[in-house]
Order: structure tokens, then C-alpha cells, then sequence
């Protein structure tokens, strides 16, 4: 598994499914975040990696979305970290198997029920830092997808509400998007937020990724002909 810091608090852990797939590691002053947990053969290096780092302890995991090629190795991690695992309220009733996936014909659980607890919301609905991280609703790939921002290090992790091409903004695998127009409105929360980096499961890293949102929006916005871009 190759492993690559990206910021001053954030580490990415990638493996090989056909495809890339990244985790990430993030540290704070009370341990470590993970967000997302990949497949199940990346639970002993995640752990050792978290080991190696001497940050402290894992503290939680973090969900950018449900689907098992980013929650594989939870119940593996769970055996020897008992933590809080947290994702979006919309999307516990999907990853929890009670709920098809848009999409799929049958309902496919792919965290134990009883988990996965919702990220914690305020007054107004609005979601509420963990560990530095601020996460954002963008649904589309999935009904419940949220990406996470760490202002100070101006990283977001974006999970799948994007993949990317030669360093530049593309598309969520259609096959395994849920609704492809409301991703993509979805994107604009990078031109909210104006992160230096962004990051995805499935493919490498993005500079400076709002200098490429019109082009984004553009190249697929025959999709979205409601969106003003």
C-alpha cells in the first residue's frame, strides 16, 4: 500500500482494486480520524500506518458515503480499535441494508447495523466539525455522500463526488452513481469552499481545484442544463 502525506495533518493510503483507492489519515491534538475505510484488505495497514505515525490513538472513523469499497475493512479495524464510526444521517439506512441504493435492485448491507451513528448536526441542520474536519452534504453519487474540508490545511476529501484525469476535475464513475445531475451540482461546493487540494478515492490528486470547476461543469453540464454555471 503506498502511502504519500499530503498536508501537515493528512496522510493517504492507496491501494489497488482495478482501480486506485485511497483512505485517508488525518491527526489532531486528542489522535487520529480515518476517513473512509476501503476494502478489507487494507484494515492491517491502516492500522500499522496508524501505529508507525506514534499521532495517539485511532479516535473515529468518517464516512464520505456507504458503499463497501469504502467500508471493507471496518469490522476488521472495530476488532482492535473499539471507535465510533459516523456518516451522514440520509445514508445510514442504505449502508445499513434497510434501504436499496438508487439504482439497485435489492438492498446490500455493507456495515452492521448498529454502527454507524449519524454526524452530529446543530440547530439548523447544518454539520458540525469532528477533529478539524468540517463535513459538507453533496448528494448524487449516493443520497447521504459528504465530503470533509480541513480549513487549515485547505484539503478537502472528496470520496466520489469526483474522480480525476491528468490532475483535473472528472465525473463519479457513472456506473455506481446514484443520481449523476445531482452530483454534479453537488460540485460547486468547490467553489464555496476554494480548497488548495483536493482529493478522491479513485484517482490522484487535484491543485487548486476551483480554477477547474467551469471547465467541469462545461464538459458535463449537458446533464444539468437547470445548473447556471
Amino acid at each position: 500500500m503506498k502511502k504519500q502525506q499530503i498536508s501537515e495533518h493528512i496522510w493517504s493510503l492507496k491501494t489497488w482494486m482495478i482501480i486506485p483507492v485511497h483512505v485517508w489519515i488525518v491527526t489532531d491534538d486528542d489522535g487520529v480520524t480515518l476517513i473512509d475505510a476501503g476494502i478489507p484488505s487494507m484494515a492491517k495497514s491502516i492500522l500499522s500506518f496508524i501505529d508507525e505515525l506514534q499521532a495517539g490513538p485511532l479516535q473515529r472513523i468518517l464516512l464520505t458515503h456507504g458503499h463497501s469499497d469504502h467500508t471493507g475493512a471496518i469490522s476488521s479495524i472495530l476488532k482492535t480499535a473499539n471507535v465510533p464510526v459516523y456518516a451522514h444521517r440520509i445514508e445510514i439506512p442504505y449502508m445499513d441494508g434497510e434501504l436499496p441504493y438508487p439504482r439497485r435492485k435489492k438492498a446490500a448491507q455493507s456495515v452492521s447495523k448498529e454502527i454507524a451513528k449519524a454526524l452530529p448536526e446543530d440547530e439548523h441542520g447544518n454539520l458540525t466539525r469532528m477533529a478539524e474536519l468540517t463535513p459538507y452534504l453533496t448528494p448524487g453519487h449516493s443520497p447521504g455522500h459528504v465530503v470533509f474540508y480541513h480549513e487549515k490545511n485547505e484539503v478537502m476529501l472528496a470520496g466520489d463526488l469526483f474522480t480525476s484525469k491528468k490532475g483535473k476535475l472528472h465525473r463519479p464513475m457513472p456506473m455506481f452513481t446514484a443520481d449523476m445531475n445531482e452530483a454534479i451540482k453537488s460540485s460547486t461546493i468547490v467553489r464555496k469552499l476554494k480548497p488548495k487540494r483536493l482529493e478522491v478515492c479513485h484517482g490522484n490528486s487535484v491543485f487548486q481545484p476551483a480554477d477547474h470547476l467551469d471547465e467541469y461543469l462545461q464538459n458535463f453540464g449537458k446533464e444539468i442544463s437547470s445548473l447556471s454555471i
